[in-house]
């Protein structure tokens, strides 16, 4: 059953699709999938090719657009769009602390989530498409993890693309997640001394902050247990475009006077949970270190024991000195699963997916190589997110994609400005520019 509506000069459809949990047993267990498909109102009774977008991640829904901003009014100029939420995302099945114990067990929860990776999330494409296009190939914009995705695409299924357009998501085909990490945190301390470069003040806010994190126990509105490492995943905001002014803002009015003296603010705090809550998005905690394992290495939280190799981020021994808080970036820590309410049930499935051995390939490198699939990606340099080193080397590896290397846009490029970054992807995958 599909639901028709309209938003100022688009016509949305609802379209729900029914496929394995484990493609490997294709008449077992089934998920269901949701996509919003999106045609301009104008051009709404023609034929036209078809865009897959796919999101940003791991763990987060499509976005919900409301008319055709950004990128997507330049995509509906020529192509019909579907908007998909990757399984356990958005209204797709849901995977989080409410349904993951339908499962069983912590052992059974991690069984499960194995199946939540980019591989999984391609051959549900495949699955789809044909229901979708009729059988045709269709193009895919894939951003960030989306972009993860498209290149594992054009190495299981390229047969299923017209062209792959890619925007800051070219992943490392072979870095253990320790790579990516080792990588990460020197890009994370750029990003903090150009913050507090243009923002000299926030230092000793920062500070301030840090300093009664440490001493004091601060709980938000939701339950959310806000020590200073919390504090400090604030971070991840310098990756976007306008990410230093908001971590500007938010710390401009932290503190109010009380009867007992300074305290964080209610509207802080209020800020301070929707930034570092996963309600909406568990699946970006639970799986996001296994979007790197392709071997019998776990991941074994990665993120948390390469931090140790770079002391400068210990916030107690930077408040004991004179040396500014450090930041952190998209890095997934244990203590997460100890200080969200949404994440604390989990914390022993997330144990056993760190501890996994068993982590099958998601690029084939020959393959890859052999590519005919047009092929065109956006690397923004000294991207916080993805390191550009990474990216380049990838781009080498795949035969005839071509790169867009700019420092104008950060991360979210496609989000802010999208309709030039899209207009310069199809002319490269076309060979126009």
């Amino acid at each position: 059953m599909t639901d028709t509506y309209r938003q100022p000069g688009v016509v949305l459809t609802d379209r729900r699709f029914t496929v394995p949990l484990d493609h490997a047993h294709p008449s077992g267990e089934t998920i269901e999938l949701y996509a919003r498909e999106v045609v301009a109102s104008d051009k709404a009774g023609q034929e036209l090719p078809w865009l897959l977008y796919l999101q940003g991640g791991p763990g987060f829904g499509a976005n919900r657009f409301v008319g055709k901003p950004a990128w997507l009014g330049r995509a509906l100029e020529e192509y019909r769009v579907l908007l998909l939420d990757q399984r356990g995302t958005g209204a797709s099945t849901p995977a989080n602390r409410q349904t993951l114990p339908l499962r069983g067990g912590p052992a059974e929860q991690a069984d499960y989530l194995t199946h939540f990776r980019s591989d999984s999330i391609v051959r549900d494409c495949e699955a789809i498409r044909p229901q979708v296009t009729g059988g045709a190939p269709w193009t895919v914009l894939g951003q960030s993890f989306g972009g993860f995705c498209t290149v594992t695409y054009l190495s299981l299924a390229p047969e299923g693309l017209d062209t792959a357009l890619i925007t800051g998501g070219l992943p490392s085909l072979d870095a253990h997640a320790d790579d990516v990490y080792r990588a990460a945190y020197p890009r994370i301390e750029r990003k903090v001394a150009a913050h507090y470069a243009r923002y000299p003040q926030d230092v000793e806010r920062a500070r301030r902050i840090a300093d009664h994190l440490l001493t004091h126990d601060v709980v938000l509105p939701n339950g959310y247990r806000f020590t200073v490492e919390a504090f400090q995943s604030f971070g991840l905001m310098l990756g976007g475009g306008d990410g230093s002014h908001r971590l500007h803002h938010l710390l401009e009015d932290a503190f109010v006077p009380t009867q007992g003296g300074p305290a964080l603010s209610d509207a802080f705090k209020e800020q301070a949970q929707a930034l570092l809550s996963f309600a909406g998005h568990p699946l970006y905690a639970l799986v996001h270190e296994a979007i790197y394992a392709q071997d019998a290495r776990p991941t074994a939280w990665s993120a948390e024991r390469v931090r140790s190799e770079f002391p400068r981020f210990d916030a107690a021994k930077a408040l004991a000195g004179d040396e500014p808080l450090l930041f952190t970036g998209e890095t997934v820590h244990p203590w997460i699963f100890d200080c969200d309410p949404a994440l604390r049930p989990l914390r022993e499935t997330a144990d056993l997916l760190a501890a996994r051995t068993d982590w099958t390939p998601l690029y084939d490198p020959a393959r890859l190589a052999a590519n005919e699939v047009p092929v065109a990606a956006a690397v923004y340099h000294d991207d916080m997110y993805v390191d550009t080193t990474h990216a380049l080397a990838t781009a080498r590896a795949i035969r005839g994609l071509r790169t867009w290397v700019t420092d104008e846009f950060e991360h979210d490029g496609v989000r802010v400005g999208g309709p030039r970054v899209l207009d310069r992807l199809l002319a490269l995958a076309r060979d126009e520019a």
